[in-house]
């Protein structure tokens, strides 16, 4: 009886061949390589001097009680720095770090926003101010993040050659802006996977404009969030760590979640500012 079961014929198939000198290696696009991760930070109180430093602490303890509270009841908290002398701000500067979020809110004057290595605690700074915000995310980022940097065409904007699909993608986009529900699921349309060309994109981003706000978060690569100056349209586009693009959408919300802290990790972030400010004490 013979074995149904027949082993395939070696050196044939994908793989098989050794290349010949004209035979291109298949290449494949770079994924993300690094990760940034939480680590501790133990600021050297001994290089600050003898400056008494009980402000910089009894501040960041309400810091954290408010992460703590913000992480399980919502809302923000702000406090400010303009009182503390410089050894306090500085203490305050390298308890906190700098994180993956960065924002930028183009105002009068113009706000520079960057979170912590404790998510949802960010720091705030502008001409007229100096602050510590807590919260999900700054209330300078959803005031008015759509007003015109730079305005909006619309349909106006000229049909040049070469633009094929995108007058449908700002009908739909307008569509959903007049008739935003923030309790709505949220709405995305992704580029990466539709059919467009370099002339649609062009001529999208004419017709969009650009708002107030731009966000860089720093994780997993890199994303760029930038608001247009239709409401509640955000451009949303995700780079590797050789800063390709690899995935290019438009999301209709508030503010997309990518730049938001969640809730845990509001509660994480208030568990570890106590951690610090234990060893600090």
């Amino acid at each position: 009886m013979t074995n149904p079961f027949m082993m395939p014929p070696t050196g044939f198939g994908p793989g098989s061949q050794p290349l010949d000198s004209q035979d291109e290696a298949l290449e494949y696009m770079p994924l993300p390589q690094d990760m940034r991760t939480y680590s501790p930070r133990i600021p050297e109180v001994e290089a600050l001097g003898a400056a008494d430093l009980s402000p910089a602490l009894d501040l960041l303890h309400d810091v954290a009680e408010a992460a703590a509270r913000i992480g399980g009841d919502g809302g923000n908290a702000r406090f400010d720095l303009a009182p503390l002398d410089e050894a306090n701000r500085a203490l305050i500067a390298e308890t906190l770090g700098s994180g993956e979020v960065a924002a930028k809110v183009r105002d009068i004057p113009a706000i520079a926003v960057q979170e912590s290595v404790f998510a949802g605690i960010w720091t705030l700074k502008s001409a007229k101010s100096h602050v510590i915000e807590v919260a999900a995310i700054p209330a300078c980022v959803t005031e008015t993040p759509f007003a015109p940097h730079r305005a909006a065409t619309g349909g106006a904007e000229p049909l040049l050659p070469g633009v094929v699909n995108a007058p449908p993608l700002l009908v739909e986009l307008t569509d959903k802006s007049a008739a935003f529900d923030a309790a709505a699921p949220l709405h995305v349309i992704n580029l990466t996977l539709l059919p467009h060309t370099e002339e649609d994109l062009a001529w999208l981003d004419r017709a969009l404009g650009e708002g107030a706000v731009t966000i860089l978060s720093r994780g997993y690569g890199n994303c760029r969030v930038t608001a247009t100056a239709l409401h509640h349209v955000w451009r949303v586009q995700f780079f590797n760590s050789q800063d390709a693009l690899i995935l290019d959408t438009f999301e209709v919300t508030t503010v997309p979640e990518v730049a938001c802290a969640a809730p845990e990790d509001l509660t994480d972030s208030a568990d570890r500012l106590f951690k610090v400010l234990e060893v600090i004490r």
